[in-house]
């Protein structure tokens, strides 16, 4: 049997229809990836304290009381039974229930029950359950059948199937695999002591010891890690063997020029990450480098550098970001890094100057011809957009270098789009101020070699941080506002951020973490907050919004007046999470904070203390001290470390979200590797993945890993069409 089989050729139809609209499962290796999420174990029950209001649910727990009684309220009968262990206890109820509920659920009985949490009178529980009874000692029909393994697994279910209804078709699918194909070389699982992969299957599905699970989980582990790492590794191969002009930094030229023009000394990091970057543009095959750094170290500046030594060798420079505001910020600080190097064509230009062109989707038909004209005639040395760089039109001279800023917005795919505007293979330098746990740099961004800034620019101040907890101390928040009142009255300017725009917009901000309790309210919006703040609080103070959904010319312009002080406080979504530099904003008020991602916490407050004068980041938050929520809070205000927080950001999110699985709707191909604690199995499948590839690079000798491998890379197009 292959894994690429129709689930449909082995279930009846109707119950391959059903794991198709649950799960979107279409083939037999899709069914036999969706792991099990836990295993019950007899004598060790569900906790049943921590069951959520919604969510559907499998416990496995012994019935204490079975009470039969007629409605008040219409005709029939009411079954209510109630279900526990040490752990808890929970309700069970069904209206008009079969003679066969009674019969089977008796005191004492032990099974697994699948519903919706629901909640009556304050008490948790399930409406008319399904349920499957899994006590050997009161029933030999069940001894005799599956159940009677000493561990059951729980499936991830849905309201038309069940856990154990899962782990049926499941074990049908396993009778018919007499054999399967094997795609991890024979000498890796030698070498590693690892299963064959039919084996682990059965072990992870139909387990009988925990000692089965994790044999079979080491060994699945290792598929995941081993097939992702050969797909980067014959990624940088193909790299490496790649030919493109080198791009030598010419003598007095622009890099020449601005250097001697910059009013500060560059960072050692700067320095050393420059000088290798030089001179891998100077290679005869392309850079593929990844630029990350903690918020404000000065990743631009070391792309500058590199952008005017392609500029120096006759080539141009693409930089793309994820959104206009940022893209317009990056224009405009760079206009200004340059100045007159900037101005090509224009009265004071200096005699090296070049040109940098804005090219995004908001231009008019007028200015976005003349942009396409400046790009395709190389008069645009440095040309700056978003997602519009990828249109067919956009046609470079002679594209050498392609930069992308905040890499985790965009894809490998989009990335090679914009590489492929070139006649030759051009350069590539990725950047991200979110700093990547080791493991993380080792998957997600495996093909680029990796530059990390740590060190800040000499003047900049560390930036304090703390929560405003409004539950506990509401007159906190007054002082929060007060505090900013205090900072304009001293010349300074303030943020304000909010997790949504308003009105019919509900969606969380990107990378936001659940909070404890959606139920209590809407979050805090932008639309909502400004009048209030403006008739409230900062009543006479130079107060502006900025959000998604404002005109690109009217966001500019607001970016601008409050670049320029002519703003005191800025309320905005986080369109200003990235790449916004006003040095002489010292406040930064978050509201609702909790509905952030710990990561995006710590790149917005990167946007304060970007001078001279410390900066101070307030968390406003309803949630009491001991929650989760809270919790996240407390940790992004106790360091400034983003790579400390990176890895607590991690651990806290689920791998497919870290891949970008998420961002498509499909599954990840990673779902048991955890980034974080298997990192030391993550670097032996590197090293067995790099040494296979130089080995064997067209998979002479392994056709079944080339089949995955194939898979995977099919997998990761689709996605990208699908975002298309």
């Amino acid at each position: 049997m292959s894994l690429e089989a129709p689930v449909k050729s082995y279930l009846d139809g109707r119950l391959a229809k059903v794991v198709w609209e649950s799960f979107g499962i279409e083939t037999v290796g899709d069914m036999l990836r969706h792991y099990p999420r836990r295993y019950a174990e007899r004598g060790k029950f569900t906790d049943l304290h921590k069951l959520e209001l919604g969510e559907y649910v499998t416990v496995l727990a012994r019935v204490h009381k079975a009470t039969l009684r007629p409605m008040r309220q219409r005709r029939g009968n009411m079954f209510e039974v109630l279900v526990g262990n040490e752990n808890g206890s929970l309700k069970l109820t069904w209206f008009t229930p079969r003679g066969f509920h009674t019969k089977d659920l008796k005191v004492g009985r032990q099974a697994l029950f699948s519903g919706k949490v629901s909640e009556f009178r304050g008490e948790r529980q399930l409406t008319h359950p399904e349920y499957k009874v899994v006590d050997e000692d009161d029933d030999p029909v069940v001894a005799a059948g599956d159940f009677a393994n000493s561990l059951i697994p729980i499936y991830p279910a849905s309201e038309k199937i069940t856990s154990w209804k899962f782990a049926d078709a499941i074990g049908i699918i396993l009778d018919q695999l007499p054999h399967l194909t094997d795609p991890l070389p024979f000498d890796v699982r030698a070498r590693h002591g690892l299963t064959d992969l039919l084996g682990a299957l059965r072990g992870i599905h139909q387990p009988r010891t925990r000692a089965d699970v994790a044999r079979a989980t080491e060994r699945l582990k290792w598929d995941e890690a081993f097939i992702l790492q050969v797909v980067l590794a014959a990624r940088r191969r193909d790299t490496r063997r790649t030919s493109t002009p080198p791009r030598l930094r010419a003598r007095n030229g622009l890099t020449d020029a601005f250097e001697a023009a910059l009013p500060f000394e560059l960072t050692v990091g700067q320095a050393e990450i420059g000088a290798t970057i030089e001179d891998e543009l100077a290679q005869p095959h392309p850079m593929h480098r990844l630029l990350q750094g903690e918020v404000g170290s000065g990743k631009t500046v070391v792309a500058v550098r590199a952008m005017l030594t392609v500029i120096d060798a006759g080539g141009q420079a693409a930089l793309m970001a994820p959104t206009e505001v940022l893209a317009m910020q990056h224009a405009r600080s760079i206009r200004e890094l340059l100045g007159p190097l900037a101005m090509a064509g224009e009265l004071g230009a200096a005699d090296e100057a070049t040109r940098i062109v804005l090219l995004t989707g908001s231009l008019s038909a007028a200015a976005r011809r003349t942009a396409l004209a400046e790009i395709v005639d190389g008069s645009a040395g440095i040309v700056i957009g978003t997602h519009a760089l990828l249109e067919a039109d956009v046609v470079f001279r002679d594209l050498g270098l392609v930069v992308v800023d905040e890499q985790h917005r965009f894809g490998v795919e989009q990335r090679d789009v914009l590489r492929g505007k070139g006649d030759t293979t051009p350069h590539v330098l990725v950047m991200t101020a979110t700093p990547i746990p080791r493991t993380v740099a080792m998957t997600v961004y495996g093909d680029l070699e990796t530059s990390t800034l740590r060190e800040l620019p000499r003047g900049r101040t560390p930036i304090k941080t703390a929560v405003v907890p409004t539950s506990d101390k509401p007159a906190w928040l007054d002082a929060a506002w007060e505090r900013v009142r205090e900072q304009v009255a001293a010349g300074r300017q303030a943020f304000v951020v909010c997790p949504r725009i308003g009105e019919k917009e509900t969606e969380a901000p990107s990378g936001a973490e659940p909070v404890d309790d959606e139920e209590r309210r809407a979050p805090i919006a932008v639309l909502d907050v400004f009048p209030q703040l403006v008739d409230g609080p900062l009543k006479g103070l130079r107060v502006e919004m900025l959000h998604g959904r404002m005109p690109a010319d009217d966001k500019d312009a607001a970016m601008r007046r409050f670049s320029s002080a002519v703003v005191d406080v800025l309320v905005a979504t986080t369109v200003i999470e990235v790449g916004v530099d006003v040095p002489n904003a010292t406040v930064m008020v978050v509201m609702d904070a909790e509905r952030f991602g710990i990561s995006q916490l710590h790149q917005l407050r990167g946007r304060i203390g970007r001078g001279s004068e410390t900066g101070l980041c307030l968390l406003v938050t309803e949630l009491p001290e001991g929650s989760p929520g809270r919790e996240r809070l407390d940790a992004v205000a106790a360091t400034l470390d983003g790579f400390e927080l990176a890895r607590l950001d991690l651990a806290q999110r689920r791998e497919g979200d870290v891949l970008g699985a998420s961002q498509s709707g499909r599954r990840s191909s990673v779902r048991l590797l955890e980034l974080l604690n298997d990192e030391d199995l993550i670097l032996e499948a590197r090293d067995e993945a790099s040494a296979m590839i130089e080995r064997d690079p067209e998979f002479a000798s392994e056709p079944d890993l080339l089949a995955e491998v194939t898979r995977v890379i099919d997998a990761e197009r689709a996605r990208f069409l699908e975002k298309g």
